[in-house]
């Protein structure tokens, strides 16, 4: 009798297993933890295609393989993000860089169209700069257009993947993407981070949302109160 009444009720193990993967235990501890396992086994698993992708584009680009950032992250505090390069360099006779459509590679394009782009950034998991999911890293400049509600993006670490990016990445507006971003921030979770990385494969099997209608990526965030007009084609790998 004195060991059964020591035994948790189902409803009282359902609340502490919701405690634990879905509270603030997992936002704080666990999810960490999550993330560097994750990222680990699958450096390990990947390390060979990355090899691959490498060679590749030392062929194809040259030097400079690796494309380094510097990108908001936790709180806004900057970090470097770490991306495979997709452009060359080429420049006009002003010695303006070309167009994007002019610089980007086939090998690049590839890679982009599969977000391969985006695979040394598990180097970023596992320094602590990134998580797995969360909103995406986007520009420092960006962080004095935010509105205060937008800028709550930054209070969890930035994502590979995000909440934004299997429900319609750069086919949505700034703003969408960012009351996206907003909500994940007020519901993460275990189980909605396994949802999410699911689901991402999915997506980038299917190439969803890749590019903006008339752009490489995404237009440039200029600001809410701003038409959409007013952004400029700076659409280089260092917006998404």
């Amino acid at each position: 009798m004195l060991y059964s009444s020591c035994l948790l009720s189902e409803e009282e193990n359902i609340s502490v297993v919701k405690y634990f993967i879905g509270g603030k235990i997992y936002r704080r501890h666990l999810k960490r933890l999550f993330d560097l396992s994750a990222a680990i086994w699958a450096l390990l698993l990947i390390w060979p295609f990355l090899l691959l992708i490498y060679l590749l584009l030392r062929f194809s680009i040259g030097v400079s393989i690796i494309f380094r950032q510097e990108r908001p992250g936790f709180m806004g505090r900057p970090f470097t993000i770490y991306k495979y390069r997709t452009m060359t360099h080429v420049r006009d006779s002003s010695g303006r860089l070309l167009p994007d459509k002019d610089r980007i590679t086939r090998v690049g394009q590839f890679l982009r169209s599969f977000s391969l782009d985006e695979l040394p950034e598990i180097f970023n998991v596992l320094k602590g700069d990134m998580s797995l999911v969360g909103p995406r890293p986007l520009m420092m400049q960006y962080l004095e257009r935010y509105t205060p509600e937008q800028a709550r993006r930054h209070e969890v670490p930035p994502g590979i993947t995000g909440w934004a990016q299997i429900n319609g990445r750069n086919d949505l507006a700034w703003e969408e993407k960012f009351n996206l971003d907003v909500w994940y921030v007020d519901h993460q979770s275990f189980k909605l981070d396994i949802y999410i990385i699911a689901k991402t494969f999915w997506k980038v099997f299917r190439r969803e949302g890749i590019s903006h209608d008339g752009y490489a990526t995404a237009p440039e965030f200029m600001g809410s109160s701003l038409d959409a007009e007013h952004s400029n084609n700076r659409t280089e790998e260092n917006i998404t």
